[in-house]
């Protein structure tokens, strides 16, 4: 009979399924499986102290991960627009940590969509692809900051903190 582990870096049940999975299917599944989790539970995330982390890149969701803990900071991963696209509970989301150049979207358009659909939810850009034209276009969609990876833990937190002060 196999039976779940604790993964070394959440600390949740990882199935024996997933076991030995990477990339981003993991993660998601991960993402799903802890949402699930939590709901069966009734255990709801802490108010106010979640980021929201949009990236197809599985090695700097967990970058970001140890970085956001070491502050403090719960985090709700997302390895695509479309993962993220359904995401509907914002009340308890400090920001949105997205990444740009996602692989099935374009994060400044889900920043557009956001604010289409009224949510006021502050962002943080992150890219690994910058250029003067992106640059301004993410500038002029409202964001709280604009990163270029890699970036230091302090260029995160200090506009985290704004942020947490808006909400």
């Amino acid at each position: 009979m196999h039976r779940a582990r604790r993964t070394k870096d959440r600390g949740m049940l990882k199935p024996p399924a997933l076991r030995g999975s990477t990339g981003s299917h993991f993660l998601h599944s991960i993402a799903v499986l802890e949402a699930a989790w939590r709901t069966a539970q009734g255990i709801l995330l802490p108010h106010r102290n979640v980021v929201f982390v949009v990236d197809d890149d599985a090695a700097m969701l967990r970058s970001v991960v140890r970085m956001l803990r070491q502050f403090g900071y719960a985090s709700l991963l997302f390895p695509s627009a479309e993962a993220f696209a359904n995401q509907s509970d914002f009340d308890r989301a400090v920001c949105v940590l997205l990444d740009i150049n996602l692989g099935d979207g374009s994060g400044i358009e889900l920043r557009h969509r956001l604010k289409a659909a009224g949510n006021t939810v502050p962002v943080i850009y992150m890219t690994g692809n910058d250029t003067p034209a992106v640059r301004t276009a993410a500038l002029q969609s409202g964001c709280l900051a604009y990163l270029t990876k890699p970036f230091s833990a302090q260029s995160l937190i200090e506009p985290l903190g704004r942020a947490a002060a808006l909400t």
